[in-house]
Order: structure tokens, then C-alpha cells, then sequence
């Protein structure tokens, strides 16, 4: 665990079931492990990447965390495969939680690379990320979450959810 809490950025999307459920789920459970704060306005989304299939609901929710960022990837496989995950990474899923921002570390391990790898190519988490920390600075491209959004110019099918 470490010493002081860290501020961690995650993106949460659903396309099977009951997504908004299953999204209610997931931060239910997270919250068991950290402090929730700021949670997004939750977005209507296209799949982006994988073989065709149903729209996300996809959020970004920003928590404070004692976690060491292995211990915070193994809670959130571990929530994905309690509300239901399995097989694929591009297959249709109950819930995928990304860890997006782990302060303002760098990490590329085999198992785990924060930054996220491709949020700054995914409109479904900068847009709900800029709802909440526009000045954010992306710790590699060492650009604001407002100027990554920008550079955007498909915005992939990406509505508000009412």
C-alpha cells in the first residue's frame, strides 16, 4: 500500500446486460477499496477497436487511493470477472475498468501501462475526462486532457446519456 493517497483517473464501460447496473456496480465496489470522488456524466457510446457489437456506457471516475498500482489492476480484474467478464479483450463485456492515471506516474510493464496506452486516441474517455480535469496534464504527452480532446477530430459516435 502507499504511504500517502494518490489521485487515480479510471474509465469504466459496459455493453452486455444491464449497463447502467453494472456500471452502479463497479463504483459500488470500488468505493469498498478507495475513496470515490468526482464521477462524470456517464456517455452513449460506440464500440471503438473491436469486432462489431452493442454500444457502451462508458464514465470516468476519479478516486484517492492507498493501492500500489498492481494491487489497484488486480482489484479491477477482480470486479470484472465478479459482475460477469470473461473471455476476449475485444469480445462484449459486463464491465472494463481501465486505469487511466495513476498520479502522475509512468509505468510499462507487461502487465500493466499507465498512462492508458490509448486514451489520448479515444474520444469515450476524453470527453467525460474533460468534463471533469480539463487542465489535467497527460504525464508522457505532456498535454492538457483539453488539448488531447482537440487533436480528436472523429468524436466515434460519443452521447451524452440521458
Amino acid at each position: 500500500m502507499a504511504n500517502e493517497p494518490v489521485t487515480v483517473y479510471l474509465g469504466l464501460g459496459s455493453n452486455m446486460g444491464d449497463r447502467q447496473k453494472n456500471l452502479d456496480t463497479a463504483l459500488e465496489l470500488l468505493a469498498q477499496r478507495m475513496k470515490l470522488g468526482k464521477i462524470s456524466s456517464i456517455y452513449d457510446t460506440e464500440p471503438v477497436g473491436v469486432p462489431p457489437q452493442p454500444r457502451f456506457l462508458n464514465l470516468v471516475c476519479r478516486a484517492s487511493t492507498r493501492l500500489e498500482p498492481a494491487a489497484l489492476l488486480k482489484l479491477a480484474k477482480g470486479i470484472e470477472t465478479r459482475l460477469g467478464r470473461s473471455g476476449k479483450s475485444d469480445a462484449p463485456r459486463p464491465i472494463d475498468i481501465d486505469i487511466l492515471l495513476y498520479g502522475e506516474e509512468v509505468i510499462n510493464t507487461p502487465e500493466l501501462v499507465i498512462p492508458h496506452p490509448r486514451m489520448a486516441e479515444r474520444a469515450f474517455v476524453l470527453i467525460p475526462l474533460v468534463e471533469m480535469a480539463p487542465d489535467l496534464v497527460h504525464p508522457l504527452l505532456k498535454k492538457t486532457i483539453r488539448e488531447l480532446l482537440k487533436n480528436i477530430t472523429e468524436k466515434q459516435g460519443v452521447l451524452k446519456f440521458e
